[in-house]
């Protein structure tokens, strides 16, 4: 037993003094290889690609200008089409194949559920996923930085806005039924709860697919003021459309960030009627350097591409990342890194405050409306 007990002890010092390494060693990188698992086909293929494109414009810029002391950044991304069981597969190539240095960008809550595990296991800095799941905001998950306000700050800003400024009470909702969806489901719950309100009625649809008959008829039964949506675009579109349609035309409906505003838009025909939208970013359009910046950035290397909230959120990202990355002087690794991402210049984003608590950099929650082809902020949460 004494022997079986020192080789343990033995091997567990072994295992802390390799991560320890792992953390601390200077760096010896010719380049920096960050990398992502996304979806680039499928039903969520837009949301994909904006992320991408977002976080591209920034590293390219940053790459034309000589990159990080001398180092490129080399961005890594593969397509998961939205299918938990790839995005393992792709997070494995990322750490063995590419070792890569951070894992960044990742999109969609089922999929980074997924890959929890080996996330926690590898110690690599996970940072700006795509998501606001709950799970990804437990301060003991020391490599892990979020960007974005999580999707029950969002939810909560949704309600609270629509029972104190439209007086309404009665609120039902449209979900995706797996782990994203069900990330909603109780957030919304507690919303309601805090507010003495009760859940009217709730409709689902199965993840990838555009099967939301059964959810309108499920939703209109208890006859809803509001409906709160957690989907993805063409889902969400396809719903609001019937919904329009029946006994629910008159409701307001809620999206959240996810569900990716500006796609959803060019599904819906711009047509943004009773579409209250939730954002963790500010809107591009706004006469502030940074989205002056971003746009500037976006034209000249997409210059046939439209400014999105998503492309938006990830070139804030991005930035972050980069700024994270110059703070180390010269001795860029783990620990470095994510020290200076907990502890940034409050003027990263310029006009954008950034302040790390709650595992966020950003927490703020803003909502809009659409009209005549323009996002106009409504309110402002903290």
């Amino acid at each position: 037993m004494v022997k079986k007990s020192y080789i343990y002890f033995l091997i567990t010092i072994i295992v802390i003094a390799a991560m320890w390494l792992f953390l601390t060693q200077k760096s010896t990188m010719k380049e920096i290889r960050l990398g992502a698992s996304l979806p680039l086909s499928g039903i969520n293929q837009n949301l994909g690609e904006e992320v991408v494109i977002g976080s591209n414009i920034y590293f390219n810029h940053v790459n034309a200008k000589g990159g990080i002391d001398g180092k490129k950044i080399d961005f890594i991304y593969y397509d998961d089409k939205y299918e938990p069981e790839i995005t393992q597969t792709n997070i494995n190539r990322l750490i063995k194949k590419d070792k890569v240095f951070a894992l960044f960008d990742f999109v969609g809550t089922p999929t980074v559920k997924k890959v929890m595990p080996i996330i926690k296991n590898s110690k690599i800095p996970f940072i700006a996923p795509y998501t606001g799941a709950s799970f990804l905001r437990n301060p003991q998950n020391s490599n892990i930085v979020n960007l974005r306000s999580s999707y029950k700050e969002e939810i909560d800003a949704l309600v609270g806005y629509l029972v104190i400024n439209k007086k309404l009470s009665k609120f039902s909702i449209f979900y995706q039924n797996d782990d994203y969806g069900k990330e909603g489901y109780i957030a919304l719950l507690s919303a309601l709860k805090k507010r003495n309100l009760n859940l009217q009625s709730e409709g689902t649809y199965k993840r990838n697919t555009l099967f939301i008959k059964q959810a309108i008829y499920d939703i209109s039964q208890k006859k809803p003021q509001a409906i709160i949506l957690v989907g993805a675009y063409k889902p969400t579109a396809r719903f609001i459309k019937k919904a329009r349609l029946s006994s629910l035309k008159n409701v307001i409906f809620c999206p959240i960030s996810f569900v990716n505003a500006n796609a959803l838009m060019n599904e819906l025909d711009d047509n943004g009627k009773n579409i209250l939208f939730s954002q963790v970013v500010p809107s591009y359009s706004q006469n502030t350097k940074i989205a002056k910046e971003y746009k500037k950035l976006l034209k000249f290397y997409y210059p046939t591409h439209k400014p999105t909230f998503a492309s938006f959120e990830s070139f804030l990202a991005a930035k972050v990342v980069v700024h994270a990355l110059r703070e180390s002087n010269k001795n860029i690794n783990a620990n470095n890194f994510l020290y200076n991402l907990k502890h940034p210049d409050k003027n990263t984003l310029g006009d954008i405050k950034i302040n790390y608590k709650h595992t966020q950099l950003l927490n703020r929650v803003y909502l809009l409306k659409y009209t005549k082809g323009k996002f106009q902020i409504l309110s402002e949460k903290p």
